[in-house]
This record gives C-alpha cells, sequence and structure tokens, in this order.
C-alpha cells in the first residue's frame, strides 16, 4: 500500500491538516445541514434518556499525572461550549464546530493526546473525554451517529475501565469530529458537568423513553501478526421494549475494531 505525501515529512504532514481543516470550514459555511446552535444551559428539557459519568483522573500506564490535571482544565472549557446544547428536529450536533479549536489563547492547556501512534502531550489534550461521554450517551438514543473515529491503537493497559474498548468517539480538531443527527420529531439536550471527581452528563428529551438500550462487546481477543499485537472486537446494541419481560426489538453490530497494541500483553492471552 503506497503512503500518503504528508507520511514522508512533518511540513507536509501539516499542510494536509490545513487542507482538511479549510476543507471542513467550508463544509460547514454551504451545507444544507442545520447545526444545533441553542444553548439553554439553566432550561432543562423534562425527560431523562441517559446520565453516564466518568472518572477524571484516572492511572493510564506510566503518564505523567500533571497531563491528566491539566485534561480536567481542558474540559470544564469544552464542557462551556456544549453543555445546555439543544439538538431539535433534522438537526446536526457537531462536537469540532460547538468547542472550536483549542487554543493557548482561549485557556486550552497542554493535556495527554493519543496522536502519531502514541501518547503525547498537546493542546487541549484530554477533551476526547468529553466526545467519549457524549457518544456513549448517543447510542443509547434515537440519535444516529453520522460521523466517528476511534484511536488507530490501544496506548495503555486496561485499568478502571468500565465501557467496552473501542466504543469511544477521537477528536481532532476539525476534520476527525464526533457529529450526530437527530432524526426525530423530538428535541434532545446534553447537559455536562465537571465536577469533583467524575465529568457528568445527561441526555435529556421532550419525551420519555419507550425502549431499552443495551450497549456490550462481543469477540474480544488479542492477536499478532508479524511483530505487533493488535486488539479485537465488536460493538453490539440491542434495542429492546421496557417492561418486567423485555422483548429485543432490533440488534445490530455498531463498530468492528481492530487496533495495535503498545504495551506488554501476556502471552498467554495472545491468539
Amino acid at each position: 500500500m503506497r503512503k500518503p505525501l504528508s507520511s514522508y515529512h512533518p511540513a507536509l504532514y501539516w499542510l494536509r491538516v490545513r487542507q482538511k481543516r479549510a476543507l471542513r470550514h467550508l463544509e460547514w459555511a454551504f451545507s444544507s445541514r442545520r447545526y444545533a446552535s441553542e444553548k439553554t444551559p439553566d432550561r432543562r428539557l423534562e425527560y431523562r434518556f441517559i446520565k453516564h459519568t466518568s472518572k477524571l483522573i484516572r492511572k493510564l500506564g506510566e503518564s505523567d499525572i500533571a497531563l491528566q490535571h491539566n485534561k480536567v482544565i481542558n474540559l470544564r472549557l469544552a464542557t462551556q461550549a456544549t453543555s445546555g446544547i439543544i439538538i431539535g428536529p433534522g438537526e446536526y450536533f457537531s462536537f469540532c464546530k460547538l468547542v472550536g479549536k483549542p487554543t493557548q489563547e482561549r485557556g486550552f492547556v497542554e493535556g495527554m493526546e493519543l496522536s502519531f501512534g502514541e501518547a503525547r502531550s498537546g493542546i487541549g489534550g484530554g477533551i476526547c473525554q468529553l466526545s467519549n461521554l457524549i457518544h456513549w450517551m448517543a447510542i443509547h438514543s434515537p440519535l444516529i451517529v453520522v460521523e466517528r473515529a476511534n484511536h488507530s491503537f490501544d496506548p495503555f493497559p486496561d485499568e478502571g475501565r468500565v465501557l467496552p474498548f473501542g466504543s469511544g468517539a477521537a477528536i481532532f480538531y476539525n476534520y476527525i469530529d464526533l457529529v450526530l443527527h437527530n432524526p426525530t420529531q423530538d428535541s434532545f439536550q446534553l447537559m455536562i458537568h465537571v465536577a469533583e471527581h467524575q465529568l457528568e452528563g445527561e441526555l435529556l428529551c421532550t419525551k420519555p423513553r419507550t425502549v431499552k438500550y443495551h450497549i456490550y462487546q462481543k469477540a474480544h481477543r488479542f492477536i499478532r501478526r508479524g511483530n505487533a499485537v493488535y486488539r479485537q472486537n465488536e460493538i453490539w446494541r440491542d434495542i429492546s421494549s421496557k417492561g418486567q419481560e423485555p422483548i429485543v426489538l432490533h440488534s445490530e453490530c455498531l463498530y468492528r475494531n481492530d487496533v495495535v497494541v503498545k504495551y506488554e500483553v501476556q502471552e498467554e492471552r495472545v491468539e
């Protein structure tokens, strides 16, 4: 497979990034999509679809814990841009469009980001935790995930993992985005709060939820290809009726993950 030209020199890479960002700005400017922009952080919609929390500070291999504390600063800024957003009927939610470009001038600081095949320091690093949380809530609802990317590698062994591996949503301003679409006649609202130890999120709606959502993984395994180990799994969703004896109405595979592992895996776990 031929490598992209941008992979041969850093300058070419960043020229390609600028080109992709410019194309995304043009898309935002001239698209027929209606992007969600109304925010009512002090006025909540009536019904809760799902509530989810994630731990702010978590041990990640041998990474610098200071970057995780900086991440909290970045999350507060990103949360201010997204909390209270109303996704009306037919509207689209764009994480990057709402949060904007993370820069020092806007108050963003060095946090941990996953890029160039490794965990490294970068301005705005860590805001993927917010996109992960929003994505997790979205797949527990009728919202359609139009655009979502997963990281191409697994940087750290599981420690305190709650959600299935590979169920997050990577962000790199502005062309690696999380985009949701509301195909219903109801409005949805995201409410996010950075608490002392947790990132807290709620997805609210103008109507109560009439079904149950269950997200789980299948076919999880580590396999060896040449000198590298890869991690694979499938993310599945069941939609069931509510009640004492729920019936599965629809079952689907949302994602299939196959990424290289960047840490040592016990040989007996590798197929």
